[in-house]
C-alpha cells in the first residue's frame, strides 16, 4: 500500500512539470502527507487541457452515504480496479496523476521494533507521477445545494525487485509517455489502460532508511527524509547533531543492501 508521502514542491512547479494549469488554491508543502488530507492531482478536461486540482485523499464513491468510507479507500489495487464496484466507473472515466517527491514504506525486521521506515524516491531526483482515480461526492442529506467533494485514491501494484526488499506492494508510477493515454477521459480501452498498471523498472527507485520520527503524523519537516546509517544506529545509537542518526555518505551498509541511495533533492 501507499499510506504516506512527500509533497514539498509548489503548485507552479508541479503544473510546469506536467504541462498543466496551476490550481487556484495553494496547499502547504508537506513532508508527511497522510490519508484524508488534501493533495494535488493532475486531471485532463474534455478539451484536452491539463490542470492541477486539489482532492481529498481517500476515494468517496458517488453512491457513498458517508465520507468515512474514504478512510478505507486511500489505495486501489491495480488487479481489481476494472471490476470492483467501488472503482470500475472511475477507472473508466476519472483517472488522474498524483505528483509526489517520494513516498514512505515500513519494513518489519526481526531484530528490532518498531518497523524501519524508508523514504522511496527516484534515483534521478525527478518527481513521481503516480496513477490515481478520482470521484465527486455530495452529501444527499445536506440538500441539492450542498458542495461537491472531490476525492482520489492511489493505484498500487505488485512490488518490483527494488521495493520487494521491504514490501510486496508499490504505487503505480507512470512514465511521461503514458500520461496522455492515462489522463484522456475519452479513452475507455480498459485493456490498454490495465497494461499501464505494472511495477516501475527496477532501476527507477532507491530506498533510504530514515528516522522513525516519520511515524508521527504531526512531525512534518525536511529532516524526515534525511537518510540514516542503520549499522551505526544498531551498534552506537544516534550520531548526528539532531539525534536522528548518521547521514549516509557512502554505499549500502544495511545487511540486505537496501539502504543504498542518496538524499532526495526534492
Amino acid at each position: 500500500m501507499c499510506g504516506r508521502f512527500v509533497s514539498s514542491s509548489n503548485p507552479e512547479e508541479i503544473a510546469a512539470y506536467f504541462d498543466a494549469a496551476p490550481p487556484q488554491t495553494e496547499l502547504t508543502p508537506s513532508y508527511n502527507v497522510a490519508p484524508t488530507t488534501d493533495i494535488y492531482a493532475v486531471v485532463e478536461g474534455a478539451d484536452g487541457s491539463r490542470r492541477v486540482e486539489i482532492f481529498h485523499w481517500g476515494l468517496i464513491p458517488v453512491w457513498a452515504k458517508d465520507v468515512k468510507i474514504g478512510q478505507k479507500m486511500i489505495n486501489a489495487r491495480a488487479e481489481t480496479v476494472a471490476t470492483k464496484g467501488a472503482y470500475k466507473a472511475d477507472f473508466k472515466r476519472h483517472r488522474c496523476l498524483i505528483p509526489m517527491d517520494g513516498f514512505y514504506e515500513w519494513h518489519a525486521q526481526p531484530d528490532r521494533k518498531p518497523k524501519q521506515p524508508y523514504f522511496v524516491h527516484r534515483v534521478d531526483g525527478e518527481p513521481l507521477a503516480v496513477a490515481g482515480l478520482w470521484s465527486t461526492w455530495r452529501d444527499q442529506a445536506a440538500g441539492p445545494d450542498a458542495d461537491w467533494l472531490h476525492s482520489c485514491t492511489i493505484v498500487t501494484t505488485t512490488a518490483n525487485t527494488t521495493m520487494a526488499a521491504i514490501h510486496d506492494r508499490m504505487p503505480v508510477i507512470l512514465p511521461a509517455s503514458a500520461w496522455e493515454t492515462w489522463l484522456d477521459p475519452d479513452n475507455q480501452d480498459l485493456d490498454a489502460l490495465g497494461k499501464l498498471l505494472v511495477p516501475a523498472p527496477d532501476t527507477l527507485l532507491t530506498l533510504d532508511p530514515i528516522s522513525t520520527d516519520v511515524n508521527k503524523v504531526s512531525n512534518d519537516d525536511p529532516h524526515l527524509i534525511d537518510p540514516i546509517d542503520l549499522g551505526a544506529r544498531r551498534t552506537e545509537g544516534p550520531t548526528s547533531p539532531d539525534g536522528i542518526g548518521a547521514r549516509r555518505t557512502e554505499g549500502p551498509t544495511s545487511p540486505d543492501g537496501t539502504a543504498a541511495g542518496t538524499l532526495f533533492a526534492g
